[in-house]
């Protein structure tokens, strides 16, 4: 598995029609769900994915031109109500397209390097 050798923690998994964004893998949970042997390699990705919740749920729009202490501030639960937060999808502005994922060890490692 590609996420695996590139030493990805999250994977976002979008529509093959509309590039809408469905949800993600948690490389760590895949990795149990293999292990305990729920999932094969052989299934399909929807059996191991985690969907998003779109009813309810508040989203923050997290893109490039966020500030870091913004998203410092989502990772530990303190925007807008959201509780904290394992990783960020990144997205543009207008949320049609998906540029990365970033996590709070992405962040912590960002800044390590820029000190």
């Amino acid at each position: 598995m590609s996420g695996l050798e590139r030493d990805y923690t999250h994977l976002t998994v979008i529509s093959s029609e509309n590039r809408a964004l469905l949800g993600y893998i948690s490389i760590p949970r895949l990795q149990q769900l293999l292990k305990e042997g729920k999932v094969k390699d052989t299934d399909n990705v929807e059996s191991a994915m985690q969907k998003f919740r779109r009813k309810g749920t508040r989203y923050k729009v997290i893109t490039t031109e966020t500030p870091l202490e913004e998203l410092e501030e989502f990772f530990e639960g303190g925007v807008d109500g959201i509780g904290k937060q394992d990783f960020a999808v990144v997205t543009d502005a207008s949320r049609k397209f998906v540029l990365g994922v970033a996590t709070k060890t992405d962040l912590e490692s960002f800044c390590k390097r820029r000190a």
